[in-house]
Order: C-alpha cells, then structure tokens, then sequence
C-alpha cells in the first residue's frame, strides 16, 4: 500500500493498493494554500475506511516539475511520513503520472506533451513516447515561453492543471515491479527561488 503526495500545481494525496487499486484520495487545483491544505488531506485518506496507516510499505512523491514554494511542501511532508514510519521515500517526476494516466486511457499515443503552466507566462513541458508499462521520456521537463509554445510537428500537447496522485502512484508500482530505479530526491523547480542568500561582505 502505497500513499501518494504531489504539489507541483494543486495539492493532491491519495493511498493506492499494491493492485492499483485507489482506497482513498482528496485533492483540489487551488496552488496558493498547499500548507494548509496538507495535513487535512493526509488525516482524511490515512483515517479513510480500509485504510491502516501501519501497512503503508512506501510514500510516493511527486518532485514536479513546479514552484518553489508548493513542490516543498508537499516533498517535505513526504519526507515526514516515510521518516515516521520507517517506510522508503519514492520520488516520481510528476509529469509521469499525467503521462501514464493518458496512456493508459487511451488518449495518447506516439509522441505527445505533458504542459502545466510554471506561471510567470511560462509553461513547463516534458515529451513523451507512449508505452506501457511506462512512457518514455523522449525530452526532459524544462520552460518555455508560453507565447512562443508550440508542439512539434506529430506531437500531441496535453495542456492540465491539476497532477492526479492516484497515478503517481501507479507509476511508483510499475517500477517496482520492473526493478527500475526511481529518480533522485531532488524536486525539479526549473528556476532559481526569487529569494537567495547573498553573499557575505570580504572583510580586508
């Protein structure tokens, strides 16, 4: 049993059966109160009917691309609750879910785009190549300039707004089961924090 926590555009958690199966999920589009959202989400899905927190075996998080601000909240309480219980960390890209979850219901197939908009009037796009168990990413998450967006040529864009924790999930469970390595713990925040230490004063 798996639980699921991504915040790279709303805040969204779930707990998905080894089978794939989605006991419980909660989640909403809203990017501006990720911190106050969290806890309630985790309390309700954790305290859900058919679910024990003590079966939990690891904690999926979705490390974005995204914000600053929304991709740490939701990766350090991801950190909280695999430390808690004892349980490994997983971290998934979250364009992947989104990837998945259009393969595996048909909506995409051959090369496509996974976009969600970084804001600033930029988009955040990751390609890839349809496939099962998983996609293949043909082209990493990285920024462009949403005015100068555009797909190539017999590329389909996916264009959404909210990242689905069920799915995260999911991708977590098909990599285990194909002995696939996860990706780094780092969250993919595509630019700098607006705000940086500066750099102390040389005394001579």
């Amino acid at each position: 049993m798996l639980l699921a926590i991504d915040t790279s555009a709303g805040t969204a958690v779930a707990v998905v059966a080894d089978d794939g199966r989605v006991l419980a999920e909660r989640s909403t589009p809203d990017t501006r109160r990720h911190a106050e959202i969290i806890g309630p989400f985790l309390d309700a899905v954790l305290h859900a009917e058919g679910v024990s927190a003590a079966a939990l075996t690891g904690v999926v998080t979705g490390i974005g691309p995204g914000p600053y601000t929304g991709l740490r909240v939701g990766i350090a309480a991801a950190r909280a609750v695999a430390f808690a219980r004892g349980i490994p960390l997983l971290p998934v890209p979250s364009h992947d879910a989104v990837a998945l979850a259009l393969v595996e219901g048909g909506v995409a197939a051959g090369r496509f785009s996974v976009v969600t908009d970084a804001r600033r009037r930029e988009v955040a796009v990751t390609t890839y190549a349809a496939a099962l168990p998983l996609p293949t990413v043909v082209a990493p998450a990285h920024l462009v300039a949403r005015i100068e967006w555009m797909p190539e040529e017999g590329v389909a864009a996916h264009e959404v707004v909210e990242i689905p924790a069920a799915p995260l999930a999911h991708v977590a469970l098909a990599r285990l089961a194909a002995g696939l390595p996860f990706a780094a713990p780092q969250p993919l925040y595509l630019r700098a924090p607006d705000v940086t230490l500066s750099s102390p004063k040389r005394v001579s």
